[in-house]
C-alpha cells in the first residue's frame, strides 16, 4: 500500500511540474498524410499516396499502462498543420526521432511542437502525462539527412524545460558504442499511436505495439535492395501483416538484451502498404551513437 502511494505522489508532482499544455486534436495527422511528405519523392512512389491508407501499427495490440515508458508523442508544428510522429525519451532534456518527422516543405525544420510523455491515452490528460513544448532552436536533424532517399534520417528534440522522470516516464537505454551487433534473430517490439485499422481515419488514442524478429543487414538488403537498405539501417520481418507504420514514424524499435534496448527509429515502410510483407525500415541506432552522443546532455 506504502509503495502504492508513493508512486501516486510521484505522477502527481511531475503533473505538477509539468505545464498545462491543451491540445486540439482534429488538427493532428500522421505526418505522412502532409503534402510535403509525398513532394519530395519521386512520381512513381507519389503514385502510392491514394491507395489503402495503412498509418498505424499493424495486427498489434494496446499496451498496458507504463510497459513503454519511453515512448513519446511527437508533436510538430508546420504551416499545413500539425504532425503526429513518435520519439523516445533519451535524457531528461533530450528526445530521439526521425529527421522526416521534424522537415517540412524545402526541408524547412518545424516550427516547435509539443512532446507527451507518459501517455497510455494521449487525447486526454492523464496524471502520468508530461506535457513539455519545444522550439525550432532545440531541433538537432543529423546535417546528412536526405529527404529523398531517407539517408541518415534521425533527429533529436532538446525540450523546452526538463523531464521528469518518474514509474511512467523513463529513458530509453541505447547500445554501447562498442557493440557491432545486428542483433539478427532477436524479437523486435515497435510501439507508437498510430491507426489500426484501413478504414480508419483516426489514429489510435492509446499506444499500441507489436513484434516480429529482427533482420541481418543481408537479409534486409535482400528485401530492399542496397539503394534503400544499407548498413545505417535495420529491418523488421513482416510476419502476419505484424508492422510498424507510417504514423509511427519516429518511434523506436526494441530488443530485450539484459533489459530493453533501442536499436533503431521508425523511417519508412513499403509504399505499397504495411501490411504487404515487406520489413519495415529503421534508422540503426549502433550507426549513429557517436552523432547522438555527442548532440545530447
Amino acid at each position: 500500500m506504502r509503495s502504492f502511494v508513493l508512486a501516486v505522489v510521484c505522477l502527481a508532482v511531475a503533473a505538477a511540474r509539468a505545464e498545462q499544455i491543451d491540445i486540439d486534436w482534429s488538427k493532428v495527422r500522421p505526418v505522412e498524410e502532409f503534402d510535403h511528405y509525398w513532394a519530395r519523392l519521386p512520381p512513381e512512389m507519389q503514385a502510392y499516396r491514394n491507395e489503402t491508407s495503412t498509418d498505424r501499427i499493424t495486427n498489434g495490440q494496446e499496451a498496458l499502462p507504463g510497459q513503454f515508458p519511453y515512448q513519446v508523442a511527437l508533436l510538430s508544428d508546420f504551416p499545413e498543420g500539425t504532425a503526429l510522429c513518435g520519439a523516445s525519451v533519451l535524457t531528461r532534456n533530450f528526445l530521439l526521432t526521425a529527421a522526416h518527422c521534424i522537415s517540412g516543405t524545402g526541408n524547412a525544420l518545424s516550427s516547435g511542437g509539443i512532446a507527451i510523455m507518459g501517455a497510455q491515452n494521449r487525447m486526454i490528460v492523464e496524471l502520468s502525462q508530461q506535457r513539455i513544448r519545444f522550439s525550432t532552436s532545440g531541433i538537432r536533424r543529423h546535417p546528412g539527412y536526405d529527404a529523398t532517399s531517407l539517408r541518415n534520417d534521425v533527429a533529436l528534440v532538446l525540450l523546452n524545460s526538463r523531464i521528469t522522470y518518474t514509474s511512467r516516464v523513463q529513458p530509453i537505454r541505447l547500445p554501447a558504442r562498442t557493440d557491432t551487433r545486428q542483433f539478427g534473430g532477436f524479437t523486435g517490439t515497435v510501439s507508437g499511436f498510430g491507426r489500426t485499422t484501413d478504414s480508419s481515419q483516426a489514429t489510435s488514442a492509446t499506444l499500441r505495439f507489436t513484434s516480429n524478429p529482427v533482420l541481418t543487414n543481408a537479409e534486409c538488403i535482400t528485401s530492399w535492395g542496397f539503394a534503400l537498405a544499407q548498413s545505417q539501417n535495420v529491418c523488421l520481418k513482416a510476419s502476419g501483416g505484424r508492422s510498424a507504420c507510417n504514423g509511427d514514424s519516429g518511434g523506436p524499435l526494441t530488443v530485450d538484451s539484459n533489459g530493453v534496448l533501442q536499436i533503431g527509429v521508425v523511417s519508412f515502410v513499403s509504399a505499397a502498404g504495411c501490411a504487404s510483407g515487406r520489413p519495415s525500415v529503421y534508422a540503426r541506432v549502433t550507426y549513429f551513437l557517436p552523432w547522438i552522443n555527442a548532440n545530447t546532455w
